[in-house]
């Protein structure tokens, strides 16, 4: 065989496992969920789905949600400095809503972020709002516009304008799946989570989907995600009740530390469940639904975790023992974030040493000699050095599992904190080496 032909033969393999990594072939990643979850329909909630073919051909990339009058909804946004146009978009959106009997509308395409795209993409959010607002019977201004994809190219939105119709006309209240399918990108399985809760003994339910694989990192939500419930709660409250869930979830998650110029996370409420409207985000009633929206939403961050571009391991990274709280939070990202430690996981290597570094590095308190670092139960450092019975081939062998832990101590005060992460492997370099392709 000539060298010209190893090198193509080569060539050839690669994009064989790109195209399977990136699941063109049904390939999905190692860490999805074993079962298939049961979507609860929201009552004043409908979906729907269709292909637009904004970039992808063969499969669905616009998902619709009509949300029913008298609903309310809130968001998170992006802090990035260079957020897309939809998001500019629902912000201004978000700030002059007012309670209203017109239905509020959401529309979100695969395959085209609509960033860094000026007045062009100014026009395309709008244009995608005034189509929606007008097949809902609604005002564009009560539409939610969200994007995700490749950035710096202008949206073809009269394609997804010549869908809006079709959307319209499928809505279903049971299209969940088929909605978080349509926005997905380098995402290889769909994102959903539904959970039932109660308020004044009456049977509340919340369900969402997500979409995200990489250039997640936390800065507010890193990913398209949408939810929606039937509870009878203001739009105050609701706020309130996300940012806090927000905090614990999609921003204590990172695969690959880059924030996205898209993120946007919207929970809306229909209000049709038969208790009194609540306006408080403290008050007593909300003590279930807050923990299961709560869990939820941390379902929904977890799977965009799992499905990390490349991703081999599931990592929950523990910090207890820091100044405070933020400090400890501050410190678990470090950890998270570090490239060393995460390529580390991906070779199986119980290179503690890394810890270390990441903890050093964080720019938070620790004490080097009160330091403690586990993986898993096993004791793997104390006291500032190796810890006494720590065998390498324990280490080596916990490192073999697909769901790991990793905690350290950092001996300064009370501050805890938890994230989530993956590990960092030679798939993620080849999908993002290739991503245009």
């Amino acid at each position: 065989m000539s060298d010209l032909e190893e090198v193509q033969r080569q060539l050839a393999e690669t994009k064989a496992a790109l195209a399977a990594i990136k699941g063109k072939d049904g390939t999905v990643s190692p860490l999805a969920p074993s079962s298939t979850y049961d979507i609860f329909t929201v009552p004043g909630v409908t979906l729907s789905a269709v292909a637009a073919e904004v970039r992808y051909t063969g499969r669905d990339d616009v998902m619709m949600m009509k949300l029913d009058s008298g609903s309310t909804i809130a968001g998170v946004f992006t802090k990035s400095a260079t957020r897309s146009a939809p998001v500019l978009w629902c912000e201004n959106a978000l700030a002059q809503l007012t309670d209203s009997n017109e239905p509020i509308g959401v529309i979100a395409n695969a395959g085209n972020s609509n960033a860094f795209t000026g007045f062009a993409g100014e026009e395309s959010t709008k244009a995608m709002a005034v189509g929606t607002a007008e097949a809902l019977g609604t005002l564009p201004e009560r539409v939610f516009v969200a994007s995700t994809g490749v950035i710096g190219e202008r949206l073809p939105h009269q394609k997804i304008e010549a869908v809006i119709g079709k959307l319209a006309d499928t809505l279903d209240p049971s299209c969940w799946s088929q909605g978080a399918s349509a926005i997905m990108t380098t995402d290889t399985f769909p994102k959903v989570a539904s959970v039932q809760c109660e308020i004044d003994g009456e049977t509340i339910t919340i369900s969402g989907m997500a979409k995200g694989s990489g250039m997640i990192a936390p800065d507010m939500a890193t990913m398209l995600a949408f939810a929606a419930t039937d509870a009878n709660i203001g739009q105050a409250a609701l706020q309130t009740l996300l940012n806090e869930g927000t905090a614990i979830s999609f921003n204590a998650v990172t695969v690959d530390g880059d924030t996205s110029t898209s993120d946007t996370l919207l929970l809306s409420a229909t209000r049709q469940a038969n208790h009194l409207r609540i306006e408080d985000a403290e008050d007593a009633r909300l003590a279930d639904f807050r923990n299961a929206l709560n869990t939820l939403l941390r379902d929904l961050a977890h799977q965009v975790v799992r499905d990390g571009e490349g991703a081999s391991k599931f990592i929950e990274v523990q910090v207890t023992g820091a100044e405070t709280n933020a400090a400890a939070k501050k410190i678990a990202l470090s950890i998270a974030n570090s490239p060393l430690v995460k390529t580390a996981f991906a070779g199986e290597d119980p290179n503690w040493g890394r810890i270390v570094m990441a903890v050093g590095k964080s720019g938070e308190k620790a004490d080097r000699d009160a330091l403690t670092i586990r993986f898993g139960d096993i004791l793997v450092a104390e006291k500032g050095w190796v810890a006494d019975g720590y065998r390498e081939e324990d280490g080596a062998a916990y490192m073999r599992a697909q769901d790991l832990i990793v905690s350290a101590d950092v001996g300064v005060g009370n501050g805890e904190a938890k994230v989530w992460t993956c590990d960092l492997t030679y798939a993620y370099v080849r999908i993002n080496a290739d991503y245009r392709s």
